[in-house]
């Protein structure tokens, strides 16, 4: 890697960029932080009371900062949703196959839900098996082979091929690219036409347990409502249950599991057919991103922005059937994501006293948890032109832990803030994280993702893992532990933490935003795949 040069190549961008005149403050990240992920906010649930509340905090916030409205006299931005909750009581969806009917139990081997806007639907419709669900030509994959599959259900793997030693680079290599996102193999199950899609789970694939999945299945799901169109049913299975199914259906799972790593797989009918019916609670409701402006300081580049998200939704109140064994129904997202909201905040607390060249937005999305939707509908009708947006600086699950000697820009090298980042955490006496596979497709799970796709360099910086203490191994275990909170009612703030981790990552994350506003030309990319 040619990191030194490429590293010294952006220290005169940043030495052009006058370092920030006042420091981003912990009092008011902490206040942030205990009221957003305090119970009365329920959670922040999309669609619900605690989402209101949000909106009417952030939005306030912002004007009492001294923000303006980055949506004429406004700082909401409507995103019109579509709700679907799925009615278990009135649903029923069984396997016909090896001469017997069998029915999963909804939440513990299978989860589902439709991906239409209707109260009803009935099905009787065959299941294949379709590898991993990818049509991807530029890496020479496709799992159809030219199959009608129009009315089917398809029965998918979780995650991508792995990568051979012939060909080490497939699909990104150790990364995990966009077509193992469960995301991507919705979207190309309704291009193929069918009638629905199971994903087939395993915790490895997935890189989160069931328990995940079903608190986002059990509860009412989200989609854009002028989002393009979805399969009529859509929805996960455990691996048990799919290896039971596909034996009635004449078929061995780990076969089949072991023929989709080939370029040669073509998608395998089972003599399985699923009939049944979905019933569905549909609405129609709005949410909305909350965004405010820094207006910038030169009389050309202020016309362009550089842009600090965070996503304020999470799961809310009443995701899981039934309390957990203390009677807690809220899921507060603290860290996720409170801790980026409350940085958010923090950090337009000291922007307004530090303008820079460029303008400076603070966007709050909406509907992260339900697919990127609010950064989604933003990338669709921007409220600043993406052709002058400079860049998205996103900030997801901030370092609870402690401060850290390092500061995560991942991916950060597929644009030139990669390098730019280098050089800003070089003058704050930081180094950049080593680089991990990415496994889990975190890339694509973020909001800044929307951006990209957009054609905006954008990327989201992650907290350090050197941790700066007395038992770093205790800190590391601390931090480890979180997976088992991670969509758990128990992510809940402590009034003991110790924030000095969130202040530099927010720190980190402002100064690096100055720099691209106060640089003489915009990032660009390298490879926005």
């Amino acid at each position: 890697m040619r990191v030194l040069p490429t590293l010294l190549a952006a220290i005169p961008l940043l030495a052009q960029a006058p370092p920030p005149r006042m420091a981003v403050q912990e009092a008011p990240l902490r206040a942030h932080l205990a009221f957003l992920a305090d119970d009365l906010l329920e959670g922040r649930g999309t669609g619900q009371r605690g989402a209101e509340l949000t909106v009417r905090y952030l939005e306030t916030q912002l004007q009492s900062l001294g923000l303006a409205p980055a949506r004429g006299a406004s700082y909401r931005q409507p995103v019109a949703l579509l709700g679907l909750r799925t009615l278990t009581a009135r649903s029923t969806l069984s396997f016909m196959g090896g001469g017997a009917c069998v029915t999963p139990a909804f939440g513990t081997e299978i989860v589902y839900g439709a991906g239409l806007a209707r109260a009803e639907q009935t099905f009787d419709a065959p299941v294949v098996f379709a590898g991993f669900g990818i049509h991807s030509p530029i890496d020479r994959w496709d799992d159809f082979k030219g199959m009608d599959l129009k009315g089917k259900v398809l029965l998918v793997l979780v995650n991508e091929p792995a990568p051979t030693a012939v060909e080490p680079g497939l699909f990104e290599g150790p990364d995990l690219s966009y077509f193992g996102r469960w995301t991507y193999k919705f979207e190309e199950a309704a291009r193929q036409g069918a009638a629905g899609i199971l994903l087939v789970h395993t915790t490895p694939s997935a890189s989160y347990g069931w328990p995940v999945v079903r608190n986002g299945w059990d509860a009412e799901r989200f989609q854009l409502a002028q989002g393009p169109a979805e399969t009529a049913l859509q929805g996960w299975v455990t691996e048990e249950t799919a290896r039971a199914l596909v034996k009635r259906g004449g078929q061995d799972l780990d076969a089949l599991r072991a023929r989709a790593q080939d370029r040669d797989f073509r998608p395998v009918p089972l003599d399985l057919t699923l009939k049944g019916t979905l019933a569905s609670a549909v609405r129609t409701l709005e949410q909305f991103n909350v965004a405010g402006v820094v207006p910038g300081t030169d009389p050309a580049l202020k016309a362009e922005v550089v842009v600090y998200s965070a996503h304020w939704d999470h799961l809310g109140k009443g995701a899981a059937p039934a309390p957990d064994a203390h009677g807690d129904d809220i899921y507060n997202g603290a860290v996720d994501n409170a801790s980026g909201c409350a940085a958010l905040l923090a950090m337009a607390q000291t922007a307004v006293h530090t303008p820079a060249k460029r303008s400076q937005m603070f966007l709050f999305v909406c509907g992260e948890e339900q697919g990127l939707l609010g950064s989604r509908a933003y990338a669709a009708a921007p409220l600043w032109p993406l052709a002058r947006t400079a860049a998205d600086l996103n900030l997801d699950s901030l370092n609870f832990v402690a401060p850290a000697r390092d500061i995560g820009l991942p991916f950060g090298d597929r644009s030139t803030l990669g390098a730019l980042g280098a050089a800003v955490a070089q003058a704050s006496g930081l180094r950049v994280a080593p680089t991990r596979a990415d496994t889990g497709g975190g890339y694509f799970r973020s909001d800044h993702y929307s951006f990209v796709q957009a054609g905006v360099p954008a990327l989201s910086v992650g907290g350090g893992r050197d941790y700066l203490g007395d038992d770093p191994v205790a800190l590391k275990a601390k931090a480890a532990a979180y997976g088992r909170r991670y969509h758990q009612v128990t992510d809940e703030y402590d009034p003991a933490w110790d924030l000095r981790g969130m202040l530099q990552q927010a720190q980190f994350t402002f100064d690096l935003g100055q720099a691209v506003a106060n640089a003489p030309a915009k990032p660009t990319f390298k490879s926005a795949r």
